[in-house]
């Protein structure tokens, strides 16, 4: 496999790669997409509303915030972000304040809401693990690759934030390897135990085999008398 022209400006990456197949390379696309764990707000708990956009409208808007997603995040991770705001001012994403020091908003100036003078806005945030497949909120980017005529790909990869375009594929490409061993593990497994019944079954057969000739003569002796 031989890999050229890199090109890496944060979160978007370009790069050419040589020796792979076409299943190969969607399934890099899809697990880099779709298979990360991606922490995102969940659920939204409104404590005080005076501003002008209804509850719902607020809490889907901070769903779809991008979160900084650290490496090995636990599946039941969950983390608590407050939001404290009065007018008048433009509420920004950065205003979440995050109950844990290592995790933090992945862009502080995505405007979530204008207050005008006498508004407030109080409501606290979980954000759990979750994945592309369940919803939009908790996909890594995405990632597009076309097949060029000389057998070589080009990728294009952009991250919504959450980590680097490069880590991004670097997740998603251990993910599937991962995934890959464990189903050559089960597979083997699955060898292993037809093998098994096999043996099982030839030693189950042959007492059976050297009963016969015993029948038959003791059938024969019967014949005589």
């Amino acid at each position: 496999m031989d890999v050229e022209s890199l090109q890496d400006g944060g979160n978007k990456l370009s790069f050419a790669v040589k020796g792979i197949s076409i299943p190969l390379a969607n399934a890099v696309r899809r697990y880099s997409m779709n298979h990360l764990p991606i922490l995102a707000i969940d659920t939204v708990t409104m404590y005080e509303n005076s501003a002008s956009i209804f509850d719902e409208y607020v809490a889907h808007r901070i769903g779809l915030i991008p979160i900084k997603t650290p490496k090995n995040v636990p599946a039941s991770a969950e983390v608590s972000f407050v939001l404290d705001a009065q007018g008048p001012k433009v509420v920004y994403s950065g205003d979440l304040q995050s109950s844990d020091a290592g995790i933090a908003v992945a862009e502080p100036k995505i405007p979530i809401i204008t207050l005008t003078e006498g508004q407030t806005l109080r409501l606290e945030g979980k954000a759990i693990s979750g994945t592309g497949r369940k919803h939009a909120k908790f996909q890594a980017g995405i990632v597009a690759y076309e097949d060029k005529e000389d057998g070589s790909f080009s990728f294009k990869a952009e991250s919504f934030m959450q980590m680097g375009a490069r880590e991004m594929l670097v997740r998603g490409c251990k993910l599937l390897e991962g995934d890959l061993e464990e189903l050559s593990d089960e597979v083997s497994a699955i060898g292993g135990e037809k093998r098994k019944k096999k043996k099982k079954s030839a030693e189950t057969e042959s007492p059976k085999k050297a009963r016969k000739p015993r029948a038959k003569k003791a059938k024969k002796e019967e014949k005589e008398e």
